[in-house]
């Protein structure tokens, strides 16, 4: 199969993944209208998508480094969709929860294989590997208007619809995976690079990826509901708000791979960094219309960094490709929702706006971490 053709269809398939990551946010202002759910019970949902992919995505990673499990990608799929799609059947919190855990074991599940399979069809390429990424990105942005779709027509109830993406994910996936076994049987691929693994600047970027998840996944979750209650808000402005902070990272992600063809990725990443913490604070204290356009912009200055740190990771652990891939790619959309409660509670006790004026710092945080890394010698494969 050409390479173009299956990073395509490994694209697509990430976006039928990621949308359900994008889903689990994008329901918590319906839970808040239907349910009557408060700040501190949202966040709680958005912990147990986010706590069980967190603990899970580095043993899968390990695994798949151990083993190749490409029917982690169809199975995965599935589990992620079927997780969200019963989450609205039930009006118990407690079987919500479970139903949103389920869904985060399925992304775990996904992301690691994803990662390592998509190297080996990218030949380590950073621009090939942005696409891959912008895949997931695309599912991010799609989200809100999928479950605005479904779930404003015929409430909750209607949830198992959203089952759909990740059937077509499961399918689109077998084409790619049937052309590489071979390949993939036989361990990461060529793609892979050989040398010591440098555990310290791992590390460091792990942090990072962490700094940067809590960031994104703390205004995926109350951007929406921040949008509603600033003068003139509505529920049509949540979803707007929502839709371009995940829009922009797909815009991000594909901006990050070229412009690391031009400058090496340490320092790209380490730019972008400081173009979102202005941004942050942009979304969270200037008024007006201006707030779409810095939620744009925090967009693509997080996502800037997304593929980069993916490839990044992987350079720095070789010989364990599928654990950095799990850890970089898998913990930026899962780690985040960790400090969602903390965020909920604040918010409860005191504004909105007082619980994410931290969030301002976490691209700092980044910065300062990558201003720490080295930029890993390039492949001899020719990476871009």
């Amino acid at each position: 199969m050409p390479r173009n053709r299956a990073l395509i269809m490994l694209s697509v398939g990430h976006a039928c993944v990621d949308v359900y990551q994008g889903a689990v946010a994008s329901l918590v202002p319906f839970f808040v209208a239907e349910r009557a759910y408060g700040y501190a019970a949202v966040s709680g949902i958005v912990l147990a998508a986010s706590l069980l992919s967190s603990v899970a995505q580095p043993v899968f990673g390990a695994l798949t480094d151990r083993w190749a499990m490409p029917w982690l990608l169809p199975v995965s799929t599935v589990l992620g969709g079927l997780g969200v799609a019963l989450s609205g059947v039930s009006g118990s919190y407690d079987w919500t929860l479970a139903f949103v855990a389920v869904s985060g074991v399925g992304v775990a599940a996904y992301h690691p294989e994803s990662a390592r399979v998509a190297r080996r069809v990218s030949e380590g390429s950073h621009s090939a590997m942005a696409w891959f990424s912008l895949g997931g990105n695309l599912g991010f942005a799609t989200a809100p208007l999928m479950v605005t779709a479904v779930v404003a027509t015929g409430g909750l109830r209607l949830s198992p619809l959203l089952v759909v993406p990740a059937l077509v994910g499961s399918v689109l996936c077998l084409p790619v995976l049937r052309a590489l076994a071979k390949p993939v049987r036989g361990g990461s691929g060529g793609a892979v690079a050989t040398g010591a693994d440098d555990i310290a600047s791992f590390v460091k970027l792990s942090l990072a990826v962490v700094c940067r998840s809590i960031v994104f996944i703390g205004l995926s979750t109350f951007i929406a509901l921040y949008a509603r209650a600033r003068p003139g808000g509505s529920t049509a402005a949540g979803t707007a708000a929502l839709f371009v902070l995940y829009l922009g990272g797909a815009v991000g992600s594909v901006l990050g791979g070229h412009l690391a063809n031009r400058w090496d990725r340490v320092t790209v990443a380490r730019r972008a960094y400081l173009v979102a913490v202005a941004a942050v604070a942009g979304i969270v204290y200037v008024p007006g219309p201006a707030f779409y356009a810095f939620v744009a912009l925090t967009s693509v200055g997080l996502y800037v960094p997304f593929s980069l740190q993916v490839t990044l990771g992987q350079d720095y652990l070789p010989t364990r490709v599928g654990t950095a891939g799990g850890i970089t790619l898998g913990l930026t959309v899962s780690v985040g929702g960790l400090a969602a409660p903390l965020i909920g509670s604040v918010a409860h006790a005191t504004s909105l706006r007082t619980a994410l004026t931290p969030l301002i710092l976490m691209p700092a945080l980044s910065w300062l971490l990558f201003r720490t890394l080295p930029e890993p010698a390039p492949e001899p494969t020719g990476a871009a």
